[in-house]
């Protein structure tokens, strides 16, 4: 079954122009709209399925600093203070605590990197305490007797509701004016002189200079249309959950095993951490080569997976007509297959830390394609030789997050003004052939 999800209504009437369009009704292209639509512009978010249909509400639900590649902390800091600040200046929920996270391990080479992360960490204005033995079995022992040589706990870190957040994004910019359109798949655009001057849509065209494309495991292939060359490449992770009102249950917890983490009431998620599916597509062939360094660093926790990822779609290489229905509008919501081995052992595992969750059935299962770039660090800037259009996609697996600033920094980038942070680091031009790719660590 689906993740749960807040559904939205669209906007009556697709507009004949806008100042702006945003594609992807994710949890990027949502914020990027709602920061776009208040610096006054008039906004049409595009979203071929509905809001957040796909990764965007099947992630863990993670908004954390601790344990960050030093080129996405400073969007995660800035992001942790957009998410407070987001519901107060909008008065929509996102399920948003500071509830901050536990990790736990009994590896000394896990708890020394941690420590280093931390050593860096608090240089940069980061609050993060590694923790002994003794302290890690009291923090743990609130709902598990297991013993832990170490942990870290980080206070000023929480999460969001993965199923509000966006739709409350989305519901937010329309209530300033802007428009959300489901359902509505776009096509591709048009230029004029070279720049951009309108997005084609399957219900009509849109007359812009400006268009973010935020497209998720979409986005390279969208690019492909445009010939711009972005690798991107996805990797199927699956969520099982379960009903533990009756249970008393940290809010986020993460060990090498397993991770578990408060969704809503009365229920916690339960996911093999790293733990990925690796379908086979045209577009994984393409790009292969670049991906080398991350299978050789990560190859542990991916998997073969099958050839659902090749039907959908998603990693095609087949170029699309402007007037004729796209691979976007056969597969409107990218509903990943779940891996049952994944759910075994999920809830083995969590069963082995909290022996009451043993009782506990799964009520609910899901899986979502992550869509990865060749170093584990989104794009977000920029496409070279298309003026008029910002890439924001790429997130492996950490976009939902820094999502609020993500959007910020790519709304920041689309008109001019001045970056929430230094977007160096998220420049598509790192992967130019010959570039270096230096993989993140976390």
């Amino acid at each position: 079954m689906p993740a749960p999800l807040r559904y939205i209504e669209s906007s009556s009437h697709l507009p004949a122009e806008a100042d702006a369009v945003v594609i992807g009704g994710g949890i990027i292209g949502s914020f990027t709209a709602y920061y776009l639509a208040r610096r006054g512009l008039k906004v049409a978010l595009i979203e071929k399925g509905v809001i957040a249909g796909e990764q965007s509400s099947r992630n863990w639900g993670w908004c954390r600093q601790q344990n960050r590649d030093a080129r996405e902390l400073p969007l995660s800091t800035k992001s942790l203070d957009l998410w407070e600040r987001f519901s107060a200046e909008s008065g929509e929920a996102t399920g948003f605590q500071r509830c901050g996270l536990f990790y736990a391990s009994n590896n000394e080479e896990e708890l020394e990197t941690w420590a280093n992360w931390g050593r860096f960490a608090r240089t940069v204005g980061v609050e993060t305490h590694m923790l002994d033995a003794q302290q890690a079995m009291a923090r743990a022992g609130a709902f598990t007797d297991k013993s832990w040589r170490g942990g870290v706990w980080s206070p000023t870190d929480g999460i969001a509701n993965p199923g509000l957040a966006a739709p409350a994004a989305a519901k937010a910019l329309m209530a300033m004016g802007s428009s959300v359109h489901q359902g509505c798949a776009a096509r591709g655009l048009e230029t004029s002189g070279g720049a951009v001057s309108a997005v084609v849509t399957e219900k009509g065209t849109i007359r812009t200079k400006l268009v973010v494309m935020a497209g998720g495991a979409w986005a390279s292939s969208f690019c492909y249309q445009l010939g711009v060359r972005f690798p991107q490449a996805a990797v199927r992770q699956t969520i099982a959950a379960v009903a533990t009102s009756a249970l008393h249950l940290p809010d986020a917890f993460f060990s090498k095993s397993v991770a578990i983490t408060r969704r809503g009431e009365g229920i916690h998620t339960l996911a093999v951490s790293g733990r990925a599916r690796v379908d086979p597509t045209p577009q994984f062939l393409r790009f292969h080569r670049d991906f080398l360094p991350m299978f050789a660093k990560r190859w542990r926790n991916l998997f073969p997976g099958g050839f659902d990822g090749w039907r959908a779609g998603h990693e095609g290489v087949t170029r699309w007509r402007l007037d004729q229905p796209t691979p976007m509008e056969a597969m409107r919501i990218l509903d990943a297959k779940v891996d049952a081995v994944a759910v075994v052992k999920a809830q083995e595992r969590a069963s082995e830390l909290v022996p009451s969750l043993r009782k506990v059935p799964v009520v609910a299962s899901w899986a979502g394609y992550v869509d990865s770039t060749p170093d584990g660090v989104p794009v977000i800037g920029e496409v070279p030789g298309v003026p008029g259009m910002i890439l924001a996609a790429g997130f492996s697996g950490h976009g939902f997050g820094i999502g609020p600033g993500a959007g910020h920094l790519a709304a920041d980038l689309a008109t001019g003004a001045a970056p929430i942070v230094d977007p160096q680091d998220y420049s598509l031009s790192r992967f130019m052939p010959g570039g270096r790719v230096d993989v993140a660590d976390f």
